[in-house]
């Protein structure tokens, strides 16, 4: 495909990783600092499409993304899972017993928490920009006192060695990735429909606001809430649908959501990916 697609992070990113896995035969792709970057270039036109991580198995959602979601008016036009493994990586040389600071994403550190409780007192966890970019300032620094949590992809790029592997919590440790653009895509193989909404400060609104999708046999696959910002406790509350927007059913709940919410906004339909299930053993 000729799509130019837009990623936060440098080669070696889960997020690079996920894109390849999505669009194999990409031309050319991009990569950016932050989150909220790819979204702005999307919105600007400068690539066709991006791919962002949304959620983990075991840490939950990623606000910013959510957050982006809303405000950007751009839609999920896909997903796919991706299996995260994290590794401690050091120059070559290093050992644990040399290690002081360790660099990583904060998912990372989340992600890995029981083998870094070891390791507490000595080490300093500093939160980086990405997994892979840690990776790179480690090989940069050349430093046997610094490491960074990343993939082994990372240590094969920037020339690393593995400390400690697999030093995730959670051997299924999934992270799903949302495709976005511009337009609302979906076709007849779409079966997953993506909403964020407001509520009014009324008694049983969310659980009426929900039985709409129950009372037409709608499967709510999942559900998260973000606060408004500048409107103190009050909430976007963001779900997931198995369905399309060309289902009769699906419909008529959207038609009931309009009296009983606010700022509703259909953010995608699309594909429910089949590659959300173990990916290695």
């Amino acid at each position: 495909m000729n799509a130019v697609i837009g990623y936060q992070g440098i080669p070696g990113s889960f997020s690079e990783e996920a894109l390849h896995r999505y669009f194999p035969n990409a031309s050319e792709t991009k990569n950016f600092r932050y989150f909220e970057e790819v979204f702005q270039r999307l919105h600007d036109c400068h690539i066709d499409y991006g791919i962002l991580p949304i959620e983990n198995s075991n840490t939950g959602m990623i606000f910013e993304v959510y957050d982006c979601l809303q405000s950007y008016n751009l839609y999920i036009v896909g997903e796919t899972y991706l299996q995260v493994a994290h590794h401690l990586l050091g120059v070559p040389g290093s050992s644990l017993e040399s290690i002081e600071e360790v660099y990583s994403h904060p998912q990372g550190f989340k992600q890995s928490r029981r083998f870094l409780r070891s390791y507490d007192t000595r080490w300093q966890l500093i939160p980086y920009h990405n997994t892979a970019i840690s990776a790179r300032y480690v090989s940069e620094q050349n430093d046997p006192a610094k490491a960074a949590i990343a993939s082994l992809r990372c240590r094969d790029i920037y020339g690393l060695q593995v400390l400690n592997d697999n030093i995730h919590d959670e051997a299924q440790n999934f992270t799903r990735f949302i495709i976005i653009g511009r337009q609302l895509e979906y076709d007849n193989s779409a079966d997953k429909l993506s909403l964020v909404y407001s509520l009014p400060h009324r008694v049983g609104s969310l659980y009426t606001s929900l039985g709409v999708f129950a009372e037409r046999g709608i499967n709510l696959l999942g559900l998260q809430s973000r606060p408004i910002q500048g409107r103190p406790w009050e909430w976007y509350f963001y779900i997931d649908l198995a369905g399309s927007l060309d289902d009769t059913h699906v419909r008529e709940a959207l038609d009931a959501m309009g009296t009983l919410t606010q700022d509703l906004q259909v953010l995608g339909c699309y594909g429910a990916r089949p590659d959300r299930l173990p990916l290695e053993s």
